[in-house]
């Protein structure tokens, strides 16, 4: 199936990685839904795209609310009739503060979006590509650099991020006997608004605030993209993509 015919959900598409990762999907023929809480951002997405009524849908969604997903699904079914790419981008952060401080509320805030927004998206594209025709697609995690190594006072965020590696090699498993493929993407420091407080200088674990590179979001924009066009046969279970000179290797 050309990519003329195929069909991409992306959450968190309203901002930064997942705007960037909506555009490029459209520019390469994709047919796409754009998640998000805030509708106005999605339309304002898709009119920044020129894209034709047909291949581009807005879905207001908290992803963390299992009837709103149930109903988004139900929609890009009525809409285009099948799901080829489930990109779970949508993620929230928590502000950095003392392990013992965390309110658990914010705990529970940041859980419900991270992983379980990942969890219940994942198991409604599974479900609709394990009974589509022709059977299969491809879902994409964002998995974050801090599902390697965390960052002071993150532990909520941190948390989430390697919870999802094992969410990641569980669908990756369980999809096998259905052409259903399982990646993740490790982003670290694209030059969205999230990122603004690194460029300008932040807490290191040494104690130190410093500064740290950033790279262009048009380039994880393409990393997902080069993921997504991959044949069902092919799978890249994880990337990380990153700036160079960002502190990753050798942090803390």
């Amino acid at each position: 199936m050309n990519t003329l015919n195929k069909v991409a959900l992306v959450t968190g598409a309203g901002t930064g990685i997942g705007k960037a990762c909506a555009l490029a999907l459209l520019e390469n023929g994709y047919r796409v839904v754009l998640v998000g809480r805030r509708l106005e951002l999605l339309e304002q997405v898709i009119a920044q795209s020129k894209a034709s009524s047909d291949a581009a849908l807005a879905c207001q969604t908290d992803i963390s609310n299992e009837e709103q997903v149930d109903n988004l699904f139900k929609k890009v079914k009525e809409q285009f009739g099948r799901l080829d790419v489930l990109f779970n981008n949508a993620g929230r952060g928590t502000p950095m503060m003392p392990f013992d401080e965390i309110p658990f509320k914010m705990w529970e805030a940041t859980v419900g979006t991270n992983l379980t927004g990942t969890f219940l998206c994942s198991q409604r594209a599974f479900k609709m590509m394990r009974e589509q025709s022709p059977q299969g697609g491809r879902i994409i995690n964002n998995g974050s650099i801090s599902a390697h190594a965390p960052r002071p006072f993150s532990a909520p965020y941190t948390s989430t991020k390697h919870a999802i590696t094992g969410l990641t090699k569980s669908i990756a498993l369980d999809g096998r006997p259905f052409n259903i493929a399982c990646s993740q993407i490790d982003i670290g420091n694209a030059a969205t608004e999230m990122s603004e407080p690194m460029a300008k200088g932040i807490l290191q674990a040494n104690g130190q605030i410093a500064a740290e590179d950033r790279m262009p979001v048009e380039e994880v924009a393409r990393a997902v993209v080069h993921m997504s066009n991959l044949p069902l046969s092919s799978n890249i279970l994880f990337m990380t993509i990153m700036a160079t000179n960002m502190p990753l290797v050798g942090r803390g």
